[in-house]
């Protein structure tokens, strides 16, 4: 137990048989938050995902999450660099040792990360993430119209 008397975090690799399950999970279930949202569904889209990776791994190598690059890129930036041709409408981020779906939960606790899973005008999502040697995770989320 930890000082606040909750578990301490379990350090878990991802396998690499995971990936897509954990990609895919992750679509899945905002989708089903979106539904009930009463948003229309997003799909993959493979350039939001590769900002989102990159982002991941940069937050890494930096290690601080936070929303800018190391080279001072932003998430328009970086989805720019992507060549996306929507516009990007906000990005998730987190350092953790917790799950996907553990993530996306405490994403949807806070006013201003939900509202960007839920947002109206979304039709397109990235998601990536970066996993260090001890086990912690960089999640990276982006919603693109």
């Amino acid at each position: 137990m930890g000082p606040d008397g909750k578990p301490m975090p379990v350090a878990r690799q991802i396998p690499s048989s995971e990936t897509n399950k954990i990609t895919y999970r992750m679509v899945d279930s905002v989708n089903e938050l979106r539904a009930a949202a009463g948003s229309a569904p997003v799909q993959l889209n493979p350039q939001l995902t590769a900002a989102a990776a990159t982002h991941s791994r940069d937050m890494s190598i930096q290690n601080r999450p936070w929303h800018f690059g190391s080279d001072g890129s932003s998430p328009i930036d970086r989805v720019a660099r992507a060549g996306y041709p929507g516009q990007m409408l906000g990005e998730t981020i987190s350092e953790t040792f917790e799950t996907e779906l553990e993530t996306l939960a405490a994403w949807m606790q806070q006013k201003d990360t939900r509202d960007i899973i839920l947002d109206k005008r979304a039709r397109n999502m990235g998601f990536a993430w970066y996993q260090d040697a001890n086990g912690k995770v960089w999640w990276t989320l982006l919603m693109g119209s």
